[in-house]
């Protein structure tokens, strides 16, 4: 097995990587960072400038849904380049697609076309996906027993994030008076660029034939309880964190708060959401994947719960933290339950398959949510939330019933 470093072998064996460890680690948090700065400034903008250049209101929040089709749409493809080519070679054609977002929304906002606006958007998606990797890529670098930690520390940079993206837009959204936010995108693009540099010097093991050939067919390792239940806790714990978030700067909104209030609590609510990977691998690390991630359950739980207490500030806050926290908890521990559930040849396949089916149900809760807050009301958007999280709990039962079967020649948690 080789090892990249721009372009160059860096030794045969795993130990080879593990020297690299720190390193790279810090390079994926750092990239993780800026990436989450794209889709920060997606949310952030795309509403607005849709609203400005849409054909119709109706199709004012398009480009941001158009955002989380790319990341679903792009997910399996993400994946098998790094499965041919290489994760590093994954990682630079995300970020030229982080640059080219950036590019073609500015030109959009300049040409003043909606359509490629949302095009931009799309791209932007693409970039998000092969971004989801990094926290992967992060476990080839770790032994097994320093891999959820590894994973933990890469999911940390989205703290970063939500401070570099809102900075973004606030410096630069005026510097062109006749076109709102053209420099804000130009500054997204520069950001992936230097991340692009940043991923260049990064050193991860080359694809090796069995890697290429992807190992046991799909249909043998989905049916593995470890990895259903993995899928389902990540689906669930992503899609209640999208449900509920989306809906709840309108549902405050509708109750007469202020807008200063919803922006307040998702700052609060982004911070919950990265500020516990600082410590939640060793969480995993000490008392285990599954029990973490029941306490991300019984967080989530508890945040819909506050939420139907009532509706003033303090409820929204605190329900949206209490979201965030429990994501954090359900999606970093049910990703380490992944780690699990495949041989080392097979990680690119089944982590990306992972990905598209927890990203393409985010995308269907997120056309979802906005409807039934409108329709039902904020309480019935919260109820509902419930019956995903039953299922999630009885995935983890039945995990916990059947005795791990650990992938064959496979010391520990395979990356």
């Amino acid at each position: 097995m080789s090892y990249t470093n721009a372009g160059a072998a860096a030794g045969p064996s795993a130990s080879a990587a593990y020297r690299y460890e720190r390193g790279n680690v810090l390079r994926l948090a750092v990239a993780q960072a800026m990436a989450g700065a794209n889709s920060t400034i997606v949310f952030a903008t795309g509403a607005i400038v849709g609203n400005s250049l849409a054909p119709s209101p109706a199709l004012a929040t398009l480009p941001i849904s158009i955002f989380v089709v790319g990341m679903a749409a792009c997910t399996l493809p993400a994946g098998a380049v790094a499965r041919r080519h290489g994760r590093r070679a994954a990682f630079l054609a995300g970020t030229g697609g982080g640059v080219l977002a950036g590019l073609v929304a500015a030109l959009a906002v300049v040409l003043g076309s909606f359509w490629l606006f949302c095009a931009a958007t799309f791209f932007g998606g693409a970039y998000a996906a092969v971004v989801l990797s990094f926290r992967f890529a992060a476990a080839d670098c770790a032994p097994p027993e320093r891999r959820p930690r590894a994973l933990s520390a890469v999911m940390a940079g989205g703290v970063f994030a939500g401070v570099i993206g809102p900075q973004l837009v606030t410096f630069t959204m005026d510097l062109w008076p006749p076109y709102l936010f053209a420099v804000t995108f130009l500054a997204q693009a520069a950001v992936a660029a230097v991340s692009a540099v940043l991923l260049l010097g990064i050193r991860l093991p080359m694809p090796t034939a069995a890697e290429v050939a992807g190992g046991r067919p799909l249909q043998i390792i989905v049916r593995q309880p470890r990895f259903v239940t993995a899928v389902v806790c990540g689906v669930v714990s992503y899609l209640l964190m999208n449900f509920l978030m989306t809906a709840a700067p309108l549902a405050m909104q509708m109750c007469g708060l202020s807008q200063e209030s919803a922006n307040l609590g998702i700052q609060w609510h982004v911070i919950a959401m990265y500020g516990p990977s600082f410590f939640t691998g060793r969480l995993i690390t000490r008392f285990g994947a599954p029990r973490v991630v029941a306490a991300g359950l019984a967080l989530t739980a508890a945040s819909a719960a506050v939420g139907l207490l009532g509706m003033e500030v303090a409820h929204f806050w605190l329900t949206l933290i209490l979201l965030g926290v429990g994501w954090n908890f359900g999606f970093v521990g049910a990703s380490a339950m992944v780690l699990e559930c495949h041989r080392p040849e097979e990680k690119t396949r089944v982590q990306s398959l992972n990905d598209f089916i927890v990203f393409g149900t985010m995308a269907f809760g997120s056309f979802l949510s906005g409807g039934l807050l409108t329709a039902y009301g904020w309480n019935t958007v919260l109820w509902l939330s419930f019956a995903p999280l039953v299922l999630a709990v009885a995935a983890l039962v039945l995990a916990a019933m059947v005795r791990p079967n650990p992938p064959a020649h496979a010391p520990g948690p395979s990356s």
